[in-house]
């Protein structure tokens, strides 16, 4: 057999793989959005079994045969060659998954499709008590995934790798250390400012339903299509890819603010626009998968912020708003809208917080990750352990575990090693969003005119149609002519609210 017949064979045998990955990703869907929750328990079964028949799949001795024939082929030595990067990164998901024992696979499938939901229960009671049982449980199963993958520098390194390829901990720490100092002066003198905005704009009355449609027309310019996809309500936004031409947006509204629902539907329509721009025709390989984690959150930051939160887009959507909400709006100036949907000040939510902040609570769920995966931190200290990084950083004091511990959904999840691919998407976004205004030149009066599609293609191209044929690292290389660095982010932040606040 020759190495072309060799890989067509394994070609096939992964997209048959991803039929099982979309089934369980309907069902984890559904189970956050739909599912009555005494249904609970046998969701669990289902994920489990599913997880283990992915993981006896992606393991099989024949995969290992496979990418053991094509290793030295022309196929897989070609960097020019797409086939290469499907080869590189199947073998790096092989080895990984061949190191998981399958009982731990299923325990995990199983520990955190309860985790989730009982942490659901347990932040509406505001009980953490009751959730920690559960996160404890994860915690053990996590350990022990790290320790059966292997790492050389801590624990932590093995579950961030799953996220963000080759990053560790001994890297991204002092980056976010750094970047968090660099942030103090600007936060202080902003807190120091007499230049306050109105507020009260988001004490008013935002019925759900234009909210909900207004959302959607915003989402549908920017070029997210409805009909491969569509939007939803559940406790945590999020985006979730079903299979080919099905994409899942969720949010949640609050009826007398807009912005926890509108942005949350930008930056979740930032990953479906993503999802939607990698190839169809792969999906289920490398080359039709993103890159990491934290360069498909530039793109959510990219829409949510650096484009949704700037004064062009609502040149363009600030009298369309003002028509949906009348009685909220009309008398508002734009200049007015705009200061206020820019405030920055410290906060308790992170899906909540501003630009200038946002950074400060990647770094306190890192730290305090680290500390659970090291073993420095138990679980029942962990509400104590995050209240006192709050009064540290931000300066404020959570006045319960639901605004404050049990506020993300991630640990529920079994997702340790995530949050530092958001500020790693906030420096992704920045430097390639400063490379997009250089390459298109009128950017800003592009957006002001409403006309993404320059923006989106340009995505497209440099960025959504390359799936994972190259690493993080390098893909900003090739777009940007530099490696990856604060200074495009730090200069975004210091120009922006030196301007709003006068400083």
């Amino acid at each position: 057999m020759d190495s072309a017949e060799t890989y067509q064979q394994l070609c096939n045998y992964v997209r048959e793989s991803a039929l099982l990955h979309s089934a369980a990703s309907v069902l984890e869907w559904e189970e956050q959005t739909y599912m009555p929750p005494a249904a609970g328990e046998y969701r669990s079964d289902q994920l489990s079994l599913l997880a283990t028949m992915s993981h006896e799949r992606a393991t099989a001795p024949q995969v290992g045969e496979w990418l053991d024939t094509l290793a030295d082929s022309d196929l897989a030595t070609d960097p020019a060659n797409p086939a290469s990067a499907v080869v590189r990164e199947l073998r790096r998901s092989y080895d990984r998954q061949t190191k998981l024992p399958l009982k731990l696979v299923a325990a995990l499938a199983r520990a955190t499709s309860r985790g989730q939901q009982v942490w659901t229960e347990a932040r509406k009671e505001n009980d953490f008590a009751k959730f920690a049982p559960y996160l404890a449980e994860i915690i053990k199963l996590k350990r022990e995934e790290a320790d059966a993958v292997g790492y050389t520098g801590c624990r932590y390194d093995a579950l961030l790798d799953d996220y963000e390829p080759h990053a560790t901990a001994a890297e991204v720490g002092p980056v976010l250390k750094s970047l968090g100092e660099s942030l103090v002066p600007i936060v202080a003198a902003i807190s120091e400012s007499s230049q306050k905005p109105n507020s009260e704009i988001f004490n008013r009355d935002y019925p759900i339903d234009m909210q909900t449609s207004f959302g959607q027309a915003v989402a549908t310019q920017m070029g997210f299509d409805f009909r491969s996809g569509r939007l939803d309500v559940t406790a945590h936004p999020f985006c979730t890819t079903l299979g080919p031409h099905d994409v899942r947006l969720t949010t949640r509204f609050d009826t007398t603010d807009l912005r926890p629902g509108f942005f949350s539907i930008l930056h979740e329509a930032g990953h479906g626009l993503y999802e939607q721009g990698l190839p169809s025709e792969d999906y289920g390989l490398p080359t039709g998968e993103s890159v990491s984690l934290g360069i498909h959150e530039s793109q959510s930051r990219m829409w949510e912020i650096l484009v949704g939160l700037s004064r062009p887009f609502w040149n363009h959507f600030y009298p369309k708003l003002q028509d949906a909400f009348p009685q909220s709006l009309a008398d508002t100036p734009l200049e007015e809208f705009y200061f206020a949907i820019n405030e920055s000040t410290p906060s308790l939510i992170r899906v909540e917080a501003d630009e200038a902040t946002y950074n400060l609570h990647i770094l306190i769920r890192f730290e305090l990750e680290v500390a659970l995966l090291e073993g420095d931190l138990d679980v029942d200290a962990l509400p104590a352990a995050w209240n006192e990084k709050y009064r540290k950083y931000l300066g404020i004091d959570p006045p319960n575990d639901a605004m404050g511990v049990m506020q993300d959904v991630h640990w529920s999840a079994g997702m340790l090693g995530y949050f530092p691919t958001y500020s790693l998407g906030n420096l992704y976004a920045a430097q390639f969003f400063a490379q997009a205004h250089e390459d298109l030149g009128d950017l800003d009066g592009q957006i002001a005119r409403g006309e993404f599609a320059p923006l989106l293609d340009w995505l497209h191209t440099n960025i959504h149609q390359h799936g994972q044929r190259y690493p993080a690292s390098e893909l900003v290389q090739r777009i940007t002519g530099r490696p990856l660095s604060s200074e495009a982010l730090l200069k975004h932040l210091k120009d922006k609210f030196g301007e709003l606040y006068r400083l």
